[in-house]
């Protein structure tokens, strides 16, 4: 597996964001088992420190806890928790710039939904 990390963000906070994207999308179960320290830093060659540093972000933050002999586990309530969490920082980081985005471009909710077909994709224009 190839993995292309960004410069401008330390690894560790990278490797804490898939987690949780992992956890949101439901590749990630309440609990299911993490990855091992070693085979992640195996597996992206980067620093079981690195690794650690990120997992434990997780076990603060309360979405996985370590099993001691075990490993980590992604804990009951997780994804309901990052969903929360989530919503909360959309509508107060981003969504006020697709808002303001959109008022620029003159578009509204109606003519947005109108414009895009049953599957959720934009049309594309002819």
């Amino acid at each position: 597996m190839t993995v292309t990390w960004n410069d401008s963000v330390p690894i560790y906070r990278q490797l804490h964001e898939r987690v949780v994207a992992m956890i949101l999308d439901g590749a990630l179960n309440e609990g299911d088992p993490l990855p091992s320290v070693r085979q992640v830093a195996a597996d992206f060659s980067i620093n079981p420190l690195t690794v650690s540093k990120a997992y434990q972000e997780l076990v603060d933050e309360q979405l996985v806890e370590k099993r001691r002999g075990l490993g980590m586990f992604v804990i009951d309530g997780a994804r309901e928790a990052l969903l929360k969490s989530e919503r909360e920082r959309f509508l107060r980081e981003e969504w006020p710039i697709v808002l303001a985005r959109l008022q620029r471009l003159g578009l509204d909710l109606k003519t947005l939904m109108r414009d895009l077909p049953e599957g959720g994709n934009a049309k594309e224009t002819p």
